[in-house]
Formats: structure tokens, C-alpha cells, sequence
């Protein structure tokens, strides 16, 4: 089974957290792409911790995990540290296929997303 786990950096402001929470519940409604399940994992300030995320996509059965950084530019949250929470976890799950996406940012598509969110204002 493949799952997405869906990484945002968290914030101490509780609504932004709920408010990737509920974009990934989004995610699991639509769910175009045939992912068994989408879960969320917070770098920091939020639970579910990355490696807390890693380990629900696994007892939920995933044998193939798709990382995708839920941030804009790519600084060293995304460049070094979710790298290397995947590297740890692969080190103790050698048997789980890990993969990252490009972050949201590097997006060809977030362009066209930006003029279609503004041009409905």
C-alpha cells in the first residue's frame, strides 16, 4: 500500500495546524491518485512529529511512503531536515519505500493555483 504523508513545519498557532490537518482530510475525500490514506507530520510545534507521521503511515500498513514538504521556498527545512528525519527512519525500516516529492513551491502548477485563487477575489 502506498500512503502520502503530507509535512508542513507547524505552527504554535493551533487553527494553522488544524488547518493542514484539514486539507489533508481533503486529500483523503478526493483522493484521485489511488494512495491508500494521506496523513499529516508537523517538522516542529505540532504533533504528529515526522517520525511519528512515518510510523502511522506504517501501522496503517504502507509498505511505500511518498513525502511531500508542504512549503513554499526551499530552505533547510526542506533542503536538510526532512532528508534527514527520512534517512532515520529509513535506517530502522530498510524494508519501506520512502520517497520525496519536490516541495509545494517547485511546483509547475502552483503558478497557475496563485492566478486562479486570485482571480476569484
Amino acid at each position: 500500500m502506498k500512503t502520502l504523508l503530507l509535512i508542513a513545519h507547524g505552527s504554535r498557532r493551533a487553527a494553522s495546524n488544524d488547518e493542514v490537518r484539514q486539507l489533508t482530510q481533503r486529500l483523503n475525500v478526493i483522493n484521485p491518485l489511488g494512495f491508500s490514506g494521506v496523513e499529516t507530520a508537523f517538522l516542529e510545534l505540532a504533533q504528529p512529529s515526522i517520525p511519528e507521521g512515518l510510523a502511522a503511515c506504517v501501522a496503517k500498513g504502507a509498505s511505500e511512503i511518498v513525502v511531500f514538504p508542504y512549503f513554499l521556498a526551499a530552505g533547510t527545512h526542506v533542503v536538510n531536515d526532512i532528508p534527514e528525519a527520512i534517512q532515520a527512519f529509513q535506517a530502522t525500516h530498510p524494508q519501506i519505500k520512502v520517497s520525496l516529492t519536490p516541495h509545494l513551491g517547485d511546483s509547475d502548477l502552483l503558478p497557475q493555483a496563485i492566478l486562479q485563487v486570485a482571480s476569484a477575489a
